[in-house]
């Protein structure tokens, strides 16, 4: 990590609904924050033989929930001093458990590559419910030509939440970000490195 390190512990971080926790952009993610410690976790479903569909919601939920907790305990560390975020579905399930309206999950930042607003040419099906509770700060990179959410869509979606969000565009970039797993990876690591001091 090239900037100046802040009192962040470590990073949690999650695939998409196709991939799985060796995804090139987790792995650069990964090397670009080294030495800082960074977790790359698998879902249920990817722990089981063959290929599968996503688990349930529910189940994804109480994964990023149970694995935050347990990295945060294997540094010694409260939740409160551990990023978490991950791709697409990966991240949304993030973005949920600490908008969680019952018992929001408390990290020091949120990082959402390719947030997945909505199912492709179904701009209606919006997956915004847990937005206005949405209160730590996050880093939200997306490229300009995703067709789960144009910039203009995830803006004004996420303009509902009471979190700084920074907003960062990878030019004709479609919702895998091919080709721009280095520059992702920059951009969360600055990020990082420049988050305050949780309290």
């Amino acid at each position: 990590m090239t900037t100046t390190r802040n009192s962040i512990a470590g990073v949690v971080l999650f695939h998409g609904a196709g991939s799985d926790a060796d995804h090139s952009c987790l792995v650069a993610i990964e090397e670009a924050l080294s030495p800082l410690p960074v977790f790359r976790i698998n879902f249920p479903y990817r722990r089981r033989e063959g290929r599968r569909p996503p688990d349930r919601a529910p189940v994804l939920l109480e994964c990023v929930r149970e694995e935050v907790s347990r990295c945060a305990k294997n540094l010694g560390v409260e939740t409160g001093s551990l990023v978490i975020g991950g791709r697409s579905m990966g991240g949304r399930m993030c973005s949920m458990v600490v908008a969680d309206k019952d018992d929001p999950l408390d990290v020091g930042g949120l990082v959402l590559v390719s947030y997945p607003l909505h199912p492709p040419a179904k701009p209606e099906k919006l997956r915004t419910e847990h937005l206005p509770r949405l209160s730590t700060p996050t880093l939200c990179i997306s490229g300009t030509k995703d067709t789960f959410g144009t910039p203009d869509e995830l803006v004004s979606a996420f303009s509902v939440s009471a979190a700084s969000v920074e907003w960062q565009w990878i030019e004709k970039g479609r919702h895998e970000l091919s080709g721009a797993d280095h520059v992702v990876a920059e951009i969360i690591s600055a990020w990082v490195g420049n988050l305050p001091v949780p309290h």
